[in-house]
């Protein structure tokens, strides 16, 4: 059985979820504490206080792209919860011209059919509060599904662990991705392979691999919130992101790449927020073959009452880096509104 370890696998499960963490760069392991920790660190599931269910839409591709996430967690007790999330990205009504012309070299535009590709993640979530004080744990068991049509489709099969701790108001956290790497298993559909096998020279003349290795990623974050005044607040966090093997990060060696993020939330009365954010340092290659640093800068805004959350993120502001371009909406509902 052929296999490949590789740098970019399951890419759809490392663009984040939730407005107000994309708005703030995705600088979330050390202070995620609602229901999109099950995606940033499920450490923070344990923090609930009551069950949340969360939703979130964006489109990518000049809307060619759907991305769509659902997530739920409630608190099991008072030292743990659960909760369980998932994420599809899509592409719908692909034309398939691979029958476009006959074995008579005839173009039969009749010969043309549709087919949708679409990923999914589905994730389990469990949280516990440490005997030491201010230390929280989680896991992740995730099931990958992805489908090309009728083309292939495949099964994977992950888990990430995270661990947070807060002193002095300074809160730490640490995320593992594919801890024990994620393993998809590829079935490629042979009858349809064979209708473009070698249709081009040199091309298409083998079967792909059909087991695929997603390798384990790493996250370390700190942040801090301040208070004024009773009614002003500012959280700071910031992210260090670190993939083992060689990118385009700012930050890169044969064994280790880092890429950093800052994230900024300015809140008044707990009510309403203005976030910031930049990161996704790479180095990009210029047409003529020089090197650039490219950057992205984020924004948001957000609005909380009576337990509904309405959060928005225009991601990559002003074009600056080769990252995807999105506005972002996402609701989080604390679900105890509903009994009062």
């Amino acid at each position: 059985m052929a296999q490949s370890v590789r740098k970019y696998s399951n890419e759809f499960m490392n663009i984040g979820v939730d407005a107000r963490a994309l708005a703030m760069s995705s600088a979330m392991v050390s202070h995620s504490k609602d229901v999109h920790s099950g995606y940033w660190n499920p450490a923070g599931l344990v923090d609930l206080q009551d069950a949340q269910a969360g939703l979130m839409h964006a489109n990518y591709f000049a809307n060619i792209a759907q991305y769509d996430y659902a997530a739920y967690a409630k608190p099991i007790d008072d030292e743990s919860a659960w909760g369980m999330s998932i994420i599809r990205f899509g592409v719908d009504d692909i034309l398939n011209t691979t029958l476009l012309i006959d074995s008579q070299g005839n173009v039969d535009y009749n010969r043309i059919s549709k087919f949708s590709t679409a990923d999914y993640g589905i994730t389990f979530s469990y949280a516990k509060r440490l005997k030491v004080p201010g230390w929280q744990y989680g896991v992740n068991a995730k099931v990958i599904r992805r489908i090309i049509g009728k083309f292939a489709n495949s099964w994977g099969f992950g888990f990430d662990a995270g661990l947070q701790f807060e002193k002095n108001d300074w809160h730490f956290g640490v995320m593992l991705r594919d801890i024990t790497t994620t393993y998809n298993v590829w079935n490629i559909n042979e009858e349809e392979f064979n209708t473009i096998k070698n249709a081009v020279a040199g091309q298409n003349s083998e079967l792909p691999e059909s087991t695929e290795i997603t390798l384990p990623k790493a996250q370390i974050g700190l942040s801090k919130k301040y208070e004024f005044h009773a009614d002003y607040s500012l959280l700071a966090a910031a992210n260090l992101n670190m993939q083992f093997t060689r990118t385009n990060d700012i930050i890169s060696s044969q064994k280790l790449s880092i890429d950093p993020a800052l994230g900024f939330e300015f809140g008044y009365n707990d009510l309403v927020f203005l976030r910031t954010g930049v990161g996704n340092f790479q180095k990009i290659t210029q047409i003529d073959n020089t090197k650039k640093i490219g950057f992205q800068p984020n924004i948001g805004l957000g609005f909380k009452y009576r337990g509904i959350a309405v959060d928005y993120a225009l991601t990559d502001l002003g074009d600056q880096s080769a990252a995807l371009y999105s506005n972002i909406f996402s609701v989080t509902i604390d679900l105890s509104i509903f009994r009062r």
